[in-house]
């Protein structure tokens, strides 16, 4: 099975899918391209909040990886993924979904980002953002595992 999206489709991309197609994770890097391949297609949008460099970020610069660090910007800056900023409405949703549902603080902003600018499909391989049934959640390792369940909710 594998990653296909309408065209058009907005997809919220969490930090995982960056991380997992930067660093060429070996279970998840190829069940990827499909995304990347219809993202540079034009076929389909990819968005993310700013937070996602922050996160992409941490580890190779504990690591001193300065070329992965790079990488990361560069792919981050394509102006074709937009990177949404952190704004008032998203902080105020993002206290609410973690008032109401006890996500993390990065998480519950992610979520609120995805929400308000409609997206899609949220790709994650985060089971956590499945309490959330206003988000059209799907879960990478579902789909890598053939799960036609792969979408929570939407």
């Amino acid at each position: 099975m594998e990653l296909n999206f309408a065209p058009s489709s907005l997809i919220y991309a969490d930090t995982s899918v960056f991380i997992y197609t930067m660093e060429s994770h070996p279970d998840y890097w190829s069940i990827l391209q499909p995304l990347w391949q219809q993202f540079s297609e034009g076929k389909i949008s990819i968005i993310t909040s700013e937070l996602t460099l922050m996160e992409v970020l941490v580890l190779p610069i504990r690591n001193n990886e300065t070329d992965l660090i790079n990488d990361y910007e560069i792919l981050l800056s394509l102006p074709n993924i937009k990177l949404k900023t952190i704004n008032k409405s998203i902080l105020k949703k993002a206290a609410e979904i973690r008032a109401n549902f006890n996500l993390k603080t990065p998480d519950a902003i992610h979520a609120a980002t995805a929400i308000l600018t409609n997206c899609t499909v949220f790709l994650t391989n985060d089971l956590g953002f499945g309490k959330l049934s206003d988000l059209p959640v799907m879960i990478i390792n579902d789909v890598l595992q053939g799960n036609q369940d792969w979408l929570l909710h939407g």
